[in-house]
């Protein structure tokens, strides 16, 4: 047993990388016999592997020759992503553990504030997300933290685009109203929601940047630890800092 003991791998998957790796050698792309020869594999079964890759978005076959497909830009955008949060992710739970509050990291996209990442914990759990914070921007401290940030226009535009629902009794449902208190917080360049979107819990947030990508940072907590706000914001303010400067290096 010992001497075959290991890892079962699948030699099909083996060579359909070996062509992406071929493909991918070759700026013009290249066509199936010559892909055929630099991986040692059958002509047949690099035929076959190449339809199969073509059919699922992996590669594309133009004028005869294989280059590279849309699926892989897919891929490595997806793992762009997942990179940036991992360098981020210990920041992120440092706060956590500092304030003992859930965090949250939030990236407004195509016209959309999306949640990236929440790193809470048992002593530290995160807020119900009994709306999705894509139709909760107004009431969270996170969406409001992006509005606060964004020029006029683009505010009007998302504004037109999402109605402000009325979550709880605090939750603010007039747009003038909520563009005033954005521009007027008394916790600047913070802002908070004092039970807008959920009764009982506060939340505070501040703007971070990937690259030219605008977000935000924030926590939440028990309403009934709001006097300690003063202590969670002297962590809160730097550690963005430190999360926008380490989502801007380049990968």
């Amino acid at each position: 047993m010992g001497a075959q003991d290991g890892p079962t791998l699948i030699s099909s998957v083996q060579r359909a990388f070996r062509l992406l790796e071929a493909v991918s050698a070759h700026e013009n792309g290249a066509p199936a016999k010559q892909l055929a020869r630099e991986t040692d594999l059958p002509l047949a079964t690099a035929y076959h592997l190449l339809r199969t890759l073509v059919h699922d978005g992996y590669i594309r076959k133009v004028d005869g020759a294989f280059v590279l497909g849309d699926k892989l830009q897919t891929l490595h955008t997806a793992g762009r992503g997942q990179a940036l949060l991992s360098r981020v992710r210990p920041t992120l739970a440092a706060l956590r553990d500092e304030c003992t509050t859930a965090a949250y990291l939030t990236f407004y996209e195509d016209g959309e504030i999306r949640v990236a990442e929440i790193v809470d914990g048992p002593r530290a759990p995160r807020v119900d997300l009994w709306v999705g914070f894509e139709d909760a921007g107004h009431a969270t401290a996170l969406g409001k933290s992006v509005l606060r940030e964004l020029d006029d226009d683009s505010r009007k535009d998302y504004l037109s685009r999402h109605a402000l629902a009325d979550l709880t009794p605090r939750t603010i449902t007039s747009a003038p109203e909520l563009l005033r208190r954005l521009d007027s917080s008394p916790v600047a360049p913070a802002v908070m929601d004092l039970e807008e979107y959920a009764l009982g819990t506060v939340c505070v947030a501040v703007p971070v940047y990937s690259g030219d990508t605008l977000g935000s940072l924030g926590v939440s907590l028990p309403a009934e630890r709001l006097p300690r706000l003063e202590r969670i914001l002297a962590r809160l303010i730097p550690t963005a800092s430190r999360v926008t400067r380490s989502l801007s290096l380049t990968i």
